[in-house]
C-alpha cells in the first residue's frame, strides 16, 4: 500500500484514477458500438454477399488455372 506524505499527492493520484475510469468506460462503449454495428442486418447480409462473390471470385480463377470446365450432368 502507498503511503502518502501530502494531501496533493493524494489528490494527484485521485485524479488519475479518475481519468483511467472515464477511459476504460469510453472504451467499453466504444466496444458497444463497434459491437452493435457489426452485427447490424445491413453488415450481416453486406458479409455474406462479399463471402459468397469472394468463394466464387477463387471458384472460377481455380477452374481457369486448371482448366476445369462445366460439368452438366443429365439423367
Amino acid at each position: 500500500m502507498k503511503e502518502y506524505s501530502s494531501f496533493e499527492e493524494i489528490d494527484r493520484d485521485l485524479k488519475i484514477l479518475k481519468l483511467q475510469n472515464q477511459i476504460d468506460k469510453e472504451e467499453i462503449r466504444l466496444s458497444i458500438e463497434h459491437t452493435k454495428e457489426s452485427l447490424s442486418p445491413i453488415s450481416l447480409i453486406g458479409g455474406v454477399i462479399g463471402s459468397i462473390a469472394q468463394k466464387a471470385f477463387v471458384l472460377k480463377a481455380v477452374s481457369k488455372i486448371f482448366g476445369v470446365k462445366k460439368v452438366v450432368t443429365s439423367r
